[in-house]
């Protein structure tokens, strides 16, 4: 777990954490998707929504969301959750290589559920470390 959740200018931002490998994956994409993701990322924390964002299918609704950008004839994904409260989590940043058109491949349907649950678990821990009161 890789937290961004350094107090900013302001304080508008909603802290930022990276599961598993997210942040590491993203910084080995072209620096151009690196622009799109990062600015979308910036955005979630802001409260908004980028253009290139959209609900991931098979989540039941607009808590998990897909950025997707092409570069090169290569496309790339990057799936963040807003589903808690004051916060975003990246869960996964990968290039889609799949043939299967448009439709995300299982295996990486199968790892964003896997870290979804993480992020449930650590944002459980982080509220209790923060000693903010728990939703009802």
């Amino acid at each position: 777990m890789i937290a961004d959740d350094k107090p900013r200018a302001g304080g508008a931002l909603k802290p930022l954490f990276w599961i598993g490998g997210s942040r590491r994956d993203l910084r080995e994409l072209p620096e151009a998707v690196k622009d799109v993701m990062g600015f979308a990322l910036f955005e979630a924390q802001m409260g908004g929504k980028h253009i290139a964002a959209k609900p991931l299918k098979g989540f039941g609704g607009a808590g998990v969301l897909e950025i997707v950008e092409d570069d090169d004839g290569n496309t790339y994904r990057g799936v963040y959750t807003v589903k808690f409260s004051g916060v975003v989590y990246v869960l996964d940043v990968f290039q889609k290589k799949s043939k299967q058109g448009a439709k995300t491949p299982r295996q990486d349907i199968v790892r964003i559920k896997a870290r979804l649950k993480a992020a449930e678990a650590h944002y459980k821990s982080w509220r209790l470390a923060q000693r903010i009161p728990t939703e009802k």
